[in-house]
């Protein structure tokens, strides 16, 4: 008997138990549904954190007053550490010439931030204020202007702000050369910059020199900073710079592991942080999915078992035609491999419904926008192999699971298949 005949037969077979069939691959269905869904969003969701977590800048390092020992991203190589203690403003300009001596360190920048109010034709609001070194912030940061210019050095009563600070805070849009009161003081806006979304996202600061911050945010006193960031020569240096960093402060500051009174972080470490944690959720629910291939796997074992009770007669006739073992086992391997098979499809296909509503879910509730004002669009990422991988699987589950009762249909001798009624 020819391959094509097996196939054929096998379609027959399956067609004429009609709705036998279907529910028995409508469990192969849910669960490759389920796994696709879930691989797909999880997939799409790190490349969404990536994409964003890239805009802090591969190579940038941050240090932050206080220590973080627990739930915090402290520490040069980015473990979790144990509890935050300390919030005071305590790294000053001489940590900013340490750090400038670093082996691997381009650039350095002491920022001072804080929320001030913010005054315009009339109307009031608080909003988040960046103060840093102009020339170093210009060469460090990854947002683009969409109008007008950075700041230079010796800029007086000058701002560069995000794209809601001119666009949705106030009644009127913000435009260059626009004077706005900041804490107090008069400044001009000579920058605007284009939307970032994300984090570390620049849409709602508003951005001056450092020495005009020091004295527009009162929390943090003259010649202190809010953090520090460091931009190192290359992103691959970046945990080989953070420890050298980690190790020169804890001398010039006389502190040692346990009493550092600063954290240390990149996105590099927060970005494999956390896809270690989405790693580990997607294990965990692609392990849930997998239950329901494990039930379809029975369905189709199920039904095998009752066709070769059914068909008993038809495989004692076959035989007797000639039809060897090997043929026999071929033909229920085959049904169960095409039960496989179109569960398999069919689960894709729901797969990409389910994987697509979640996203649409997703990127409403999390916002549309990416970096440097590109859409986020979607949370899924459905590849190639994903789709191959689905489908050979789905298969691989029929044929297991018909396996045995194909070699029971093969194991029946023709003369006792004849007498069976």
């Amino acid at each position: 008997m020819k391959f094509g005949d097996i196939a054929r037969f096998s379609l027959s077979n399956l067609m004429h138990r009609g709705l036998r069939s279907w529910l028995t691959i409508f469990g192969i269905v849910i669960g490759v549904a389920a796994v696709v869904a879930i691989i797909s969003v999880g997939a799409g969701t790190q490349q969404v954190i990536s994409s964003q977590l890239g805009g802090l800048g591969a190579n940038i390092i941050t240090i932050s007053p206080g220590s973080s020992r627990a739930f915090g991203f402290g520490g040069p190589e980015g473990e979790v550490q144990r509890a935050t203690t300390t919030k005071t403003q305590n790294l000053t300009t001489k940590d900013v010439q340490i750090i400038k001596t670093v082996p691997g360190v381009q650039y350095v920048d002491g920022i001072v931030s804080g929320r001030v109010g913010v005054t315009y034709l009339a109307q009031n609001t608080s909003l988040s204020v960046e103060g840093v070194d102009p020339l170093t912030w210009e060469e460090m940061t990854t947002s683009q202007l969409a109008s007008g210019r950075y700041l230079n050095q010796g800029d007086q009563n000058a701002i560069v702000i995000g794209y809601s600070v001119a666009n949705n805070v106030f009644k009127q849009p913000l435009l260059i050369n626009t004077q706005i009161n900041v804490g107090g003081s008069p400044f001009k806006i000579v920058g605007i910059l284009q939307q970032s979304g994300g984090f570390g996202g620049t849409d709602n600061q508003i951005i001056m020199p450092v020495d005009q911050a020091w004295n527009i945010v009162s929390s943090t006193l003259v010649n202190q900073f809010s953090s520090i960031q460091v931009q190192v020569t290359d992103a691959t240096l970046v945990n080989a710079t953070s420890t050298a960093i980690d190790q020169r402060l804890m001398v010039e500051r006389h502190v040692s592991t346990s009493t550092k009174d600063y954290s240390i972080s990149s996105s590099q470490s927060l970005q494999s942080t956390i896809s270690s944690v989405t790693n580990t959720l997607d294990l965990f629910l692609t392990g849930i999915a997998a239950i329901s291939l494990l039930v379809g796997a029975i369905g189709i074992a199920n039904t095998m078992f009752m066709s070769v009770m059914e068909r008993t007669r038809q495989i004692g006739v076959l035989k007797a035609l000639g039809t060897t073992n090997l043929e026999v086992t071929l033909l229920y391997l085959t049904e169960s491999s095409i039960m496989g098979l179109i569960g398999g499809l069919l689960g894709i296909f729901l797969g990409f419904i389910a994987s697509g509503t979640v996203s649409e879910i997703g990127v409403r509730i999390i916002g549309t926008v990416g970096r440097g004002g590109a859409g986020i669009g979607t949370l899924t990422a459905i590849s190639p192999d994903l789709i191959l991988f689905a489908i050979g699987f789905s298969v691989l589950i029929g044929a297991l699971s018909g396996l045995l009762p194909a070699r029971r249909a093969a194991a029946l001798q023709p003369v006792e298949a004849l007498r069976y009624e």
